[in-house]
């Protein structure tokens, strides 16, 4: 088995010109599969359009927080349409951004309050963007229990190993990815000790987030394995097992990847 990147933007316009190569050339650099993610509907609908393209490519649909001002009935209902096709695995990535506030914080709640019951509706997962705001994504998550019942990811996970356990009574998901191989990433690490391995996933989040020995540049999906070494590293793994877990929960959570 092969790694699998989690969540990657070849959809923004940094990696869009090359987008297909990537795709293409993913097998070579030991990558099985990689999810590409949208924020909002536009690269929502690129998304989709490059999973259709490429066997390899899946999706990932929905309004991230920044544009949470743009979510209405109609957002939704293309939303709705876009997940008819097998392609599109999760909604996301949704959630709340504190760090920037781009959308009133009021409108940010009720946006993703929405999309998980929307999730739910169309029995996906949610794939989460939380920045700065984890106890109101924890009142917000927990007050709409009764809609997880696909499957949470908290993608870029930059929380606490407390929160860890609080978000595993929703059995969620935690992807890592270049920040656990930077000099002062030993809140990330804490946290990724503190998750249990079948709850693991690994990610990109590229072109943002780009790990050491490449900090600094235009990050790409097959910069993942330096991802997977240091999480191997931490966790007192082989890299081989650590890809093979990762991938297994993987496909276990985005079911339409089996």
């Amino acid at each position: 088995m092969m790694i699998i990147d989690t969540h990657c933007h070849l959809n923004d316009e940094r990696l869009a010109p090359e987008a297909d190569a990537i795709a293409e050339g993913l097998l070579s650099h030991g990558i099985e599969s990689a999810i590409c993610v949208g924020y909002d509907m536009p690269s929502s609908e690129e998304a989709v359009r490059l999973a259709e393209k490429h066997k390899n490519i899946y999706a990932a649909i929905g309004i991230h927080p920044h544009d949470a001002v743009t979510a209405d009935y109609d957002a939704y209902e293309r939303l709705a349409t876009l997940s008819s096709s097998k392609k599109v695995v999760a909604i996301g990535e949704i959630g709340l951004d504190y760090h920037y506030d781009l959308s009133p914080r009021a409108i940010q709640k009720g946006a993703l309050s929405e999309q998980i019951e929307l999730a739910d509706t169309l029995g996906l997962p949610i794939a989460l963007h939380i920045r700065e705001a984890y106890e109101d994504a924890r009142r917000i998550l927990f007050e709409n229990r009764r809609y997880l019942n696909n499957g949470v990811l908290l993608h870029c996970y930059s929380g606490s190993a407390e929160y860890v356990r609080i978000f595993g009574e929703l059995d969620a998901y935690f992807a890592f990815g270049g920040a656990i191989t930077f000099n002062n990433a030993k809140h990330n690490i804490e946290a990724l000790k503190a998750v249990p391995r079948d709850r693991l996933l690994l990610e990109t989040d590229c072109p943002y987030m780009t790990p050491v020995p490449y900090r600094g540049k235009t990050n790409r999906p097959e910069y993942i394995c330096y991802v997977a070494k240091k999480a191997a590293e931490v966790l007192g793994a082989d890299v081989t097992e650590i890809e093979n877990i990762t991938a297994e929960n993987a496909k276990r959570l985005f079911v339409r990847m089996k």
